[in-house]
């Protein structure tokens, strides 16, 4: 098992909780709607060939909510801030959902200190004829059964006993997310015209059955972004990551080692 460290962090004025794991080159991962409150399988895995650093973003769980929170540029330029204060470079920055559209955001901005881009069913863009589901008006069973495409990972995820910390981080995380992506639904409509700014070499990963951010985006993410190459995994939901843990862990492994060559 990794040694993964726990500190709090203050950048921008905010103090974020971030856990860090392994050794090699920088995997930056920007998590999801749900929060980063936790080290999972993946993260393990990947910390065998890299340090895995995982931030959790401002308002979310037990870090603070600063008042210059607005928009999801705002976390952009955090982790830009965040980056240089950790003495980072050549890092492989990688983002789900939410943290997919927060890392495309970082990366149009500037890409003065990535070696990559991985992104994981990321939000951010809008694709006409294509609806998203809707993470505000599902029930958390609705939620979680959409997530997965592997009903027995939903059953098994809707099982787990929550503490009071949790219920709290998780109320917490729905106000946040409301913030940044109530309106417009879950997307930035300027984000498509400065995707082409991306030059890094860019992985996008998607489930072909996810039915949040349906797999039909990836294509667009990859038509957008110069020389992005595209992996839907069959019979996988919206979480890669935790729904087909080895094959995006070989993936994604595979493509970093490869990056820049």
């Amino acid at each position: 098992m990794t040694d993964v460290r726990h500190s709090i962090e203050k950048v921008a004025g905010c103090n974020v909780s971030v856990r860090r794991g392994g050794a090699g080159q920088p995997l930056l991962y920007l998590h999801g709607a749900g929060g980063g409150n936790r080290w999972l399988p993946f993260m393990e895995a990947l910390s065998q060939s890299f340090e895995v650093i995982v931030p959790e973003h401002p308002g979310f769980g037990p870090s603070d909510t600063p008042e210059w929170l607005d928009n999801v540029g705002d976390l952009a330029y955090f982790y830009l801030d965040f980056i240089e204060q950790m003495g980072l470079d050549q890092v492989h920055l990688a983002g789900t959902s939410l943290g997919g559209w927060i890392a495309a955001e970082l990366a149009v901005r500037n890409q003065s200190k990535l070696h990559s881009l991985t992104l994981v069913a990321a939000a951010g863009i809008h694709v006409a004829g294509v609806p998203k589901g809707d993470i505000f008006l599902w029930s958390r069973e609705e939620l979680t059964r959409n997530l997965f495409h592997s009903q027995e990972l939903a059953e098994a995820t809707l099982r787990l006993e929550l503490s009071p910390e949790e219920m709290d981080f998780r109320i917490k995380n729905q106000l946040t997310m409301a913030k940044l992506a109530w309106q417009p639904r879950m997307h930035n409509p300027h984000l498509v015209k400065w995707l082409h700014r991306i030059t890094v070499p860019t992985l996008i990963v998607w489930g072909a059955e996810d039915k949040l951010i349906p797999a039909q985006y990836g294509p667009a993410f990859r038509d957008l972004i110069p020389k992005a190459r595209l992996e839907v995994l069959p019979q996988c939901g919206h979480l890669p990551q935790m729904e087909k843990t080895a094959e995006f862990v070989s993936v994604v492994t595979r493509f970093l080692q490869g990056a820049g060559r």
